[in-house]
């Protein structure tokens, strides 16, 4: 249902329900909190989804249909909005390698990435309002800082979908990949950002004090590390 897979520094969560299209049940709810803990100390994160149809299609409405009052309701919000708060708050770099398409409540669970990479074909759309809801995963905020307040009340009340190259235009995704290239390259993006110099680029952009960038800066420059990336530029040629 949802795998974890740590490949050195870098893991790999996946949700793998081909059944649902990897909808979001309570029970995955539960295996991607799992996943969340057993992820912890890698240095970088990818979220994506089995298969090539569908990266998550959404809550499992087969399953949440019995949600019925409000404080059921309110409380699968809760929970899962609690798993995408955990998402964004990973320490290090976090991919949402986008296989398949991300509607409804896929998108909420790719803009909690800071990262999204998609294959080529596929769409990606906040498209709760054709249930009559709303996103309640914490996607709207999300989306909101990703594209503007007003570009993201257009998608999200509108409940448009948009392909892998739009969606990128809009700054909804951040590279589009064909899809016979996909796999491998959001890997080797991955393995790249799996690096303590990557973690610490993300900590200043999410906001610390120009001392504490500083120090991180100063913390880089003395490790080995850079010494010895420095070695190699400083000896090439000799």
């Amino acid at each position: 249902m949802v795998d974890l897979e740590i490949d050195g520094e870098l893991a790999v969560i996946t949700i793998d329900r081909p059944q649902a299209r990897n909808a979001i049940s309570l029970d995955t709810m539960d295996a991607l909190n799992k996943a969340l803990d057993g992820a912890v100390g890698a240095r970088a994160l990818v979220i994506t989804g089995g298969g090539d149809r569908a990266f998550v299609s959404g809550g499992d409405l087969k399953e949440l249909a019995a949600l019925r009052t409000e404080l059921e309701a309110s409380e699968m919000a809760w929970r899962m909005r609690t798993i995408c708060d955990r998402i964004a708050g990973f320490d290090g770099p976090v991919i949402a390698a986008l296989n398949g398409h991300a509607l409804g409540g896929g998108a909420e669970v790719a803009v909690a990435a800071d990262i999204r990479i998609a294959a080529d074909d596929i769409k990606i759309g906040f498209n709760q309002v054709a249930l009559a809801i709303m996103p309640a995963w914490g996607g709207a905020e999300r989306l909101a800082k990703l594209v503007g307040p007003s570009r993201a009340l257009l998608l999200a009340g509108t409940g448009r979908i948009l392909g892998a190259r739009e969606a990128e235009q809009v700054g909804l995704i951040d590279q589009v990949i064909p899809r016979a290239e996909f796999a491998e390259a959001w890997r080797t993006t991955a393995q790249l950002l799996a690096r303590r110099q990557a973690g610490e680029v993300k900590r200043v952009i999410n906001g610390v004090s120009t001392t504490e960038a500083v120090a991180a800066f100063a913390r880089l420059w003395c490790s080995d590390e850079h010494w010895a990336a420095a070695d190699k530029v400083m000896n090439k040629g000799k």
